[in-house]
């Protein structure tokens, strides 16, 4: 039976495509062209789209430096509608709304060109999003007040947003294929490595930083600069964490059926599915973000009457409900260009929490105890447990649908290794034994790894660690896996050195 994606077959012929190499390229190839997407990355990040307001200045926020894009620039939306295309179908492959076997590579192949598809239509629609309804600030000529474009200026920038991350979506395939480890990963590590560097500079340098504080003087300095180099303390420790946690693993005992004598092993880590389960649900957590834009100064009164001449739009309902104040009230935004945040309502629940950078620990921690939504007066405590809770549960979710639909899942992997040839010791060769045994192992380790990244990910966010507690996880999950891809690159050239060797 055919895939119902076989119906796009002829739109995907015309979508652009990065080919395969002919051969494998050697480590110092894969090493420029990995460099040359980095440097293109960093371009685009620094680079405003023509027609946006110069002045709209640093609007940087949590969800971007896990989403590598920048608000005004190049890569306003940056990776989202790539991760975004890529949960929708996993959902519904895993779901089985779309029936599709990842093992014909036919049925592959229009997977991945109906996700490049999908991704590409949502980079021209959440770029319209954040340019029609952020407000983002447009640039006017200071004598006439026209804008560069005149009226067609908006959907000049919108189109410079969505080619900037169509850029991003070939640039991560020319990675996959030519490059070291993955596309997306490396733009997230760049943007985290950015947001790291940036905030030391800050810390020590900035205003109020540890080296005007130590110009001041006074029987608090000790305290006091502990107190600024807490988020630097609080980056290393969440470091350490990360890389030990990574080092935990289960090793199956595995041996040569042909071979007696030589054994192996399959580790199982406990970060079975790495980072993958956050990466995902911070792309879906990303786009809450155009509710809220679009919720910015909305109300839905049912049963009462709706006074257009309240000023603040949450209490404007009258004898009557505002869903719009149970679904999420949402503030900011506007020309001044900084994001729309939910203040209030179930989306607001569910929106992250973090320490405001340049906020003293400890009125951030009062805050934390003390504070109180304006509408329902739900606690900041309270809206901390169901967001880690809410966390949780989303890398559970994707975290099993990426093991099921990669081939990570027990079947998958006991077909492989009975494939090269390999069997348990003391057990006959059997597919279904070797399935039987890392079904004890897999499930429960996916599951368990999987929230242990989204509590991880969740508290060192609190803790104002640099790039985000939730950004350096990902990060050392990435440079750890960009170094074990280096190590397979230099073991398979020593092996081909050798193979030319021996003539074979």
């Amino acid at each position: 039976m055919a895939t119902p994606l076989a119906i796009l077959r002829p739109i995907l012929g015309f979508l652009p495509e990065i080919r395969s190499p002919a051969s494998p390229p050697v480590f110092s190839q894969r090493l420029l062209w990995t460099g040359a997407a980095l440097f293109i990355f960093y371009t685009m990040y620094n680079v405003l789209a023509l027609g946006i307001d110069p002045s709209i200045g640093d609007t940087s926020s949590f969800l971007q430096v896990v989403t590598a894009s920048r608000i005004g620039s190049l890569i306003t939306v940056g990776i989202g509608p790539i991760v975004l295309a890529s949960i929708f179908l996993q959902l519904f492959v895993g779901a089985k709304i779309l029936a599709v076997d990842m093992h014909n590579p036919e049925e592959k192949a229009l997977f991945h060109g109906t996700q490049k598809l999908l991704a590409i239509l949502l980079c021209f629609f959440e770029a319209y999003i954040f340019v029609m309804l952020s407000g983002l600030p447009m640039y006017t000529d200071p004598t006439t007040g026209a804008m560069l474009f005149g009226d067609l200026t908006p959907y000049f920038v919108v189109l410079q947003i969505a080619l900037g991350s169509m850029i991003l979506l070939f640039l991560d395939e020319i990675v996959s294929k030519y490059g070291i480890g993955s596309g997306i990963s490396l733009f997230i590590a760049a943007g985290v490595a950015m947001a790291i560097v940036g905030g030391t500079i800050n810390i020590f340098f900035g205003e109020g930083g540890a080296v005007s504080a130590l110009s001041e003087g006074g029987a608090q300095i000790i305290a006091k600069e502990l107190e600024i180099l807490l988020p630097i303390f609080f980056t290393a420790l969440v470091f350490l964490v990360i890389v030990y946690v990574e080092g935990i693993k289960v090793e199956i005992p595995l041996a040569f059926e042909r071979a007696r004598g030589v054994g192996t092993g399959f580790p199982i880590k406990f970060m079975y599915v790495s980072n993958i389960p956050v990466i995902l649900a911070f792309a879906l957590l990303a786009n809450f973000q155009f509710l809220a834009m679009a919720l910015v100064g909305q109300n839905l009164c049912i049963g009462g009457t709706l006074d257009t001449s309240v000023a603040d739009k949450a209490y404007a309902c009258q004898g009557g409900i505002d869903l719009i104040n149970v679904i999420g009230r949402a503030e900011g935004g506007g020309t001044s260009g900084g994001q729309a945040q939910f203040v209030d309502g179930l989306l607001y629940l569910v929106s992250p929490v973090h320490r405001v950078q340049g906020v003293a620990y400890s009125s951030q921690i009062d805050q934390y105890l003390t504070y109180k939504t304006p509408i329902f007066h739900i606690p900041q405590w309270v809206h901390i447990v169901v967001y880690i809770s809410f966390l949780v549960v989303l890398c559970v979710i994707f975290g099993q649908f990426w093991v099921e639909t990669t081939g990570m899942g027990a079947a998958d992997v006991a077909k492989q290794l009975d494939s090269a040839g390999l069997q348990v010791p003391g057990y006959r060769r059997d597919p279904r034994i070797v399935t039987a045994i890392l079904e004890k192992y897999i499930p429960p380790i996916v599951v368990m790894g999987s929230a242990f990244v989204g509590i991880l990910a969740g508290l060192a966010d609190l803790t104002g660690a640099l790039g985000t507690g939730t950004g350096i996880l990902l990060t050392v999950g990435i440079v750890y896996r960009m170094y074990q891809d280096i190590e397979n690159q230099n073991v398979l050239s020593q092996n081909m050195m050798l193979s030319k060797l021996f003539g074979k």
